[in-house]
Parts: structure tokens; C-alpha cells; sequence
């Protein structure tokens, strides 16, 4: 076929497969070196096993490209989905993330179902009607939310969350601990992480062809998978690199679960959002890659849907993340040199013979080194340029973006209010008749000197024998001890992170231990505390504490 620039147009099917053998499988071999690493990164952003990214960019490649309504779009996992997806890992899982795993595959299922519908009911010009404004400012806050996250990863630092002990993922708490993360780098982490970005950074400068057709993530692992070995990474962060404790025959299996129907409200609203997001972030890359394509080819958006869909039931069941036709990856196809869906093809071909050899890989990767292509990514989408666009645009058009980037970023799921409930309710399940007040509980998780001083003012206006429970930082370092110390007849109950030292200073104290070997979670270890109270409260002067030993008899605390 001709088109009216008398250019060839590519044949589709298995000819198209024979007369663009050669370009084709050059261009899904440099597609899999660029989707490796991302599909790695991505997948561990989103609380899944990193290996389950690549579950999806195979899928995606092998099945989904042969039945797609685009030739060059190349599908997978998208960083576009991080937030959604690790949001319902999060709050499916109650904090368990291995459960929060296999409940949010069953929101992917049900939303590729949907997705299948869409298609068959020709829902794919839905597209055209959705405000750019409002697609462009939800691409800038998930970049923006990238970064807030990969930041930390980068400088070896892992912030969690107070209630469940397990990775934050709320971005404006995950921006206000970057100054704390700046300052207790890990200093390995970091030079991969540095090295990482000015790869990522610098290779788009060299105009030379040969370096253009390279892609920067390839050479990021060619470059950081040495160096985290010659500078002692393991030894540093041990828990700084990507881990595959299988391979591909050994996590085939059926991993979806459907028991997320429980919590009705929580599971049908990310079935909604991977449904309606995944959905329009696909269909305007397919339209983007469109107008890349040389050939100005026409996409079929409705077999594209009912592609992606059926991809996602696929990959849901056996556990991989929602996909959707990922534009990083498809606008290098196109830029690679790709003709046809083919490429699609011959990269997930790649993808499953790494799959295959997957274990001789693990503990080689640093996480860091991921983060920095991730960082890459968040930059592109929240760069100032697409701020400007929209300037030009309009301000009306500027002012739905900024909006859309506020609504994505306030989201408050309300753990801190509910930790404080619960905690209560312990305390109160094991002393009916005590009386509780609220000091504060809305400190700066590192702000130990704040702390400090509202306690110490508060301290001297509590009648002998109360008990003060100060819950600050608790899971910025693994827990496996709390101080409970008797200062001016009260009694603290404390982390051991010198935030007792700030309180009492020079003054003697009679001080005990608690053990928190065990507990994982704030819950876990204030249950422990609240099985403490009644002892403490009946033997006051001379108390028999189970799980606590005294640690010296009295004696001044200094720094």
C-alpha cells in the first residue's frame, strides 16, 4: 500500500511479521532494554513484587499485541497508575501488603471487564471530549508524586507510615520528610543515585545518532550494577536492591482474589479509577503516537480498549499491574525505527526470556538506580514547560490544571485520626474506668525538639501517677524496644530516640524497658503497651511489669 506521500505503508499480519522482520525485532529488543528497568521500578513504586511488571510489559507484548487497535503502541505498566495502584494495595491490604497485593489484582480484573465493554460499546471517542487541562494536570501531580517518593528511595531512605509501619505513599507527607531524608542519606545509595540521574539527564544532550538509539536506562544498569559492587552497597543498604526469589515457572499461578467485594466502597472505587484512568491515559497515547507515526496511520480506539482489557483480565489473574499503551516506551518504538504491532511483539518475546532467567539477576539492581529513571519520568510529566503550555493556552485551561493538581495531591485518607482512635481504644479496653486527654497529635513526625517541649510545659500540670504515652518517630527506625521512666512521680512511655532525654535532662529517673521484638506495626506495640498499664497502675511504686525489664536503678540522663 501507498500513501498519498508514496511512502510504503507497512503490511500488517504475518507478512507485515516476514517484510519487517529485521526492523521490527531491532526495535523490540531496544524497546525491552528501556522497558525492563521501568517495568522493574514501576511495579516496586506500586507495592507490587517487581517482578510482576514484568508479568505485565509480557502480557502486554506477547497477547495484547495481536490483538491490538494500534501497530506502534507498546503496552505495559505505566508510572501514570503508581498512585492508584499502590493506594489500593495500601487500603485494601489494611496495611498488609501481600494481602493488599493479591485483593487490588481483583479491582484490575473486574476493571479490564470494563474496559472490554467500553470498547465493544465504542466508548473510545469518549476521548476527544475529556478536557486537556484536566488530563494534563493529573499527568503533572502523578509526576509530582513520583517525585515525592523516588526521592527518598534515591538517597537510600524509606519513609513509612506511623500506623502500618509500611511505605508511605500520601504525597504531601511523603514532601514534608524530604528535608530528613536530605539530611540521613545513605551515602552508597546516593552516589548510584546521583550517578543514575546524571545518565538519565545527560544522554538526551549528546546529539550523536549512535547515542540516541541507546537508551539511558541501559546504560544506567550497565553503569550502577558495577559500582553498587565497588562501593559497597550490600554492605551499606542491604535491602538497596531489586530481589527475584523466582522465576518465571515458579510464580505462575492463579494469584487474583476477589475478596476485596467485602469492602464494597474501596474495591469499586479503584475499579472505577483503573478503569476510567487506565482507559484515558491509553487511548491518548494511542492518538500521541498517531501523529508520530511516519506513516499516518489510524488507530482502532475501541479494538484497542477491548485489547488492553482483555490484557489486564490476563494479567490480574496471574498477578501483574494494570496496564495501558505506555508513550515513553511507544514514542522509542517509533523512534527506534518500529513498522509494525510486531515490535510490540518481539519485545515481550524479551521480556519472557528474561522472566526465564530472572533468579540470576536478584540482589543486582540497586533500587536506586531505578528511582533516578522513575525521577526521569516524574520530571517529564510535571516539567515547567507543560506549566507554560498551559499558560498559552488560556487561563481558564491553566486554572482547571492547577486545580486538578491540587484535588490529586490533598488526598487524605485519615490514618492519623484513626491510629488515635485505636490506640484509645485499647487503652480503654484494658483499663475501663481510666481517663484519657489529649495532649496533641499532630507533630512533625522528626521534630523531636517540638515534641519535647510541649511535653515538658505540659508535663508539670498532670497530677502524680498519670501516664504519658509519646508516640513520635516511631517507625523512622526498626522498634524493638520503648522506655517507660518514672520522672516527678508520672510515668513516660517513649521510643528510645532521645526524646526522653530532651524531656527529663539532668533530672533522675527510675527507667524500664518494654520489648517490642515482634510487632511490625504502631498497633502492634501500643497493644503491647496497653497490656502493661493495669500492672503499672496497681503496683506504682515497685511495679511488676510482664515484657518490661528495669534498666538501671535511678540515675541523670544526659545526651
Amino acid at each position: 500500500m501507498v500513501d498519498n506521500k508514496n511512502k510504503v505503508v507497512p503490511t500488517d499480519g504475518l507478512t507485515g511479521l516476514k517484510e519487517n522482520l529485521q526492523a521490527d525485532s531491532l526495535s523490540g529488543f531496544l524497546v525491552f532494554l528501556l522497558a525492563l528497568p521501568l517495568s522493574l521500578g514501576i511495579a516496586k513504586a506500586s507495592e507490587f513484587p517487581p517482578i510482576m511488571g514484568l508479568i505485565t510489559a509480557m502480557i502486554g507484548g506477547i497477547l495484547v499485541s495481536l490483538i491490538a487497535g494500534s501497530r506502534l503502541t507498546i503496552k505495559g505498566p505505566a508510572a501514570g497508575l503508581i498512585v492508584i495502584v499502590a493506594g489500593s494495595v495500601a487500603e485494601l491490604g489494611g496495611g498488609n501488603n501481600e494481602l493488599g497485593w493479591h485483593l487490588a489484582l481483583g479491582a484490575v480484573v473486574l476493571a479490564g471487564v470494563f474496559q472490554v465493554l467500553f470498547g465493544v460499546f465504542k466508548f473510545g471517542k469518549l476521548a476527544d471530549f475529556f478536557p486537556l487541562a484536566a488530563v494534563e494536570g493529573m499527568l503533572a501531580a502523578i509526576g509530582i508524586i513520583i517525585l515525592s517518593k523516588q526521592l527518598h528511595v534515591l538517597l537510600g531512605i524509606n519513609p513509612v507510615n506511623e500506623l502500618t509501619g509500611k511505605p508511605l505513599v500520601e504525597p504531601l507527607e511523603l514532601i514534608k520528610l524530604l528535608p530528613h531524608s536530605f539530611i540521613n542519606f545513605n551515602a552508597s545509595s546516593t552516589i548510584i543515585g546521583v550517578v543514575s540521574l546524571i545518565i538519565i539527564f545527560g544522554m538526551p544532550m549528546i546529539k550523536h545518532p549512535l547515542v540516541k538509539k541507546i537508551p539511558a536506562p541501559l546504560i544506567v544498569l550497565v553503569v550502577t550494577i558495577p559500582l553498587a559492587i565497588m562501593i559497597g552497597l550490600k554492605e551499606s543498604n542491604p535491602k538497596g536492591f531489586v530481589h527475584f526469589d523466582k522465576g518465571l515457572f515458579d510464580i505462575l499461578a492463579i494469584n487474583v482474589s476477589f475478596a476485596g467485594f467485602s469492602q464494597t466502597a474501596t474495591f469499586i472505587k479503584y475499579v472505577v479509577m483503573f478503569a476510567l484512568v487506565g482507559s484515558l491515559e491509553a487511548l491518548l497515547t494511542v492518538k500521541a503516537i498517531d501523529i508520530m507515526d511516519p506513516f499516518k496511520r489510524k488507530s482502532d480506539y475501541n479494538k484497542d480498549l477491548i485489547a488492553i482489557g482483555a490484557g489486564n483480565i490476563f494479567a490480574g489473574v496471574l498477578g501483574g499491574l494494570p496496564m495501558i499503551s505506555e508513550v515513553a516506551r511507544s514514542s522509542a518504538n517509533v523512534n527506534y525505527g518500529g513498522k509494525t504491532r510486531w515490535a510490540n511483539f518481539f519485545h515481550g518475546v524479551a521480556i519472557l526470556l528474561f522472566l526465564i532467567f530472572a533468579t540470576v539477576f536478584s540482589d543486582l539492581i540497586p533500587t536506586s538506580a531505578l528511582a533516578a529513571m522513575l525521577i526521569g519520568v516524574g520530571v517529564k510529566l510535571a516539567h515547567p514547560r507543560v506549566f507554560k503550555h498551559m499558560f498559552h493556552i488560556g487561563v481558564e485551561q491553566l486554572i482547571i490544571f492547577i486545580v486538578t493538581i491540587i484535588v490529586t495531591l490533598s488526598t487524605d485518607i485519615g490514618l492519623r485520626d484513626f491510629a488515635v482512635g485505636a490506640i484509645k481504644g485499647q487503652i480503654l479496653s484494658a483499663i475501663p474506668s481510666i481517663s484519657l486527654v489529649d495532649i496533641t497529635h499532630h507533630l512533625s513526625q522528626t521534630n523531636f525538639p517540638q515534641a519535647a517541649y510541649i511535653c515538658k510545659n505540659a508535663f508539670v500540670h498532670f497530677p502524680s501517677a498519670t501516664i504519658h504515652l509519646i508516640l513520635v518517630n516511631v517507625f523512622e527506625y526498626p522498634v524493638t524496644q520503648m522506655l517507660l521512666a518514672k520522672y516527678q512521680q508520672q510515668w513516660i512511655i517513649c521510643p528510645d530516640n532521645g526524646i526522653l532525654t530532651m524531656i527529663t535532662r539532668d533530672k533522675p529517673i527510675e527507667l524500664y524497658t518494654i520489648d517490642c521484638t515482634g510487632t511490625s506495626t504502631l498497633l502492634s506495640i501500643t497493644s503491647r503497651i496497653a497490656a502493661i498499664l493495669p500492672h503499672l497502675l496497681q503496683h506504682a511504686d515497685t511495679p511488676t511489669l510482664p515484657l518490661a525489664s528495669k534498666l538501671v536503678e535511678k540515675y541523670p540522663l544526659r545526651p
